[in-house]
């Protein structure tokens, strides 16, 4: 068959979808979060379900019963940000079904509460090991699977650990290790 002849799939106007998983956690490992970061998702998830998606499968409706899709912005607007939020819910929902909440209040056993494990606050430069959906940078939150994290997990007050940088290796002297409640409202990040 001559190539004048062959038919070509469509071009779709739309850009490809962006990937479900922005942070995609390694694999294998458990979606590790603080009570707070978990009410934080679930509290998004419920808006997007009980209130953003009906309003919005209203409008679509509505839209739909004014004839001709082609031309109609409500509808056409409304479908595009229907994908979205559809895809949001299902991120969410995968998240939420992996998460494993860890309290950092949570009282520890004698032989380790002075070592570093998720949920633990540090002294002086102050950090918190947080939840890969839980990452605020402004209030010192590092996700458990950040390059910091790694190099802390485990440590104990007074250790030296090596963070390997793009900038070279930087020692990290552990002062003090904490755990206590984490702020859940979400600042920025």
């Amino acid at each position: 068959m001559s190539k004048a002849f062959s038919q070509e799939e469509p071009q779709s106007a739309e850009p490809e979808e962006a990937p479900d998983d922005v942070l995609p956690l390694p694999a294998g490992a458990r979606n590790y979060m603080t009570p707070g970061g978990f009410a934080r998702l679930k509290g998004e998830l419920d808006q997007l379900v009980q209130r953003e998606r009906p309003e919005l499968v209203a409008t679509v409706a509505w839209a739909a019963s004014n004839g001709d899709r082609s031309e109609n912005a409500d509808y056409i607007y409304g479908k595009k940000r229907l994908r979205e939020i559809d895809r949001r819910i299902r991120f969410l929902i995968r998240r939420l079904d992996l998460a494993e909440v860890v309290d950092p209040a949570a009282p520890r056993e004698d032989d380790s509460a002075d070592q570093i494990f998720f949920g633990a606050t540090g002294e002086e430069r102050t950090v918190s090991i947080v939840g890969i959906d839980e990452i605020d940078t402004a209030r010192g939150y590092i996700s458990w699977i950040s390059p910091m994290a790694r190099a802390l997990i485990k440590a104990r007050e007074g250790d030296t650990v090596v963070l390997r940088t793009p900038g070279g290796m930087e020692e990290l002297e552990v002062v003090a290790v904490r755990y206590a409640p984490l702020a859940t409202d979400h600042a920025g990040g």
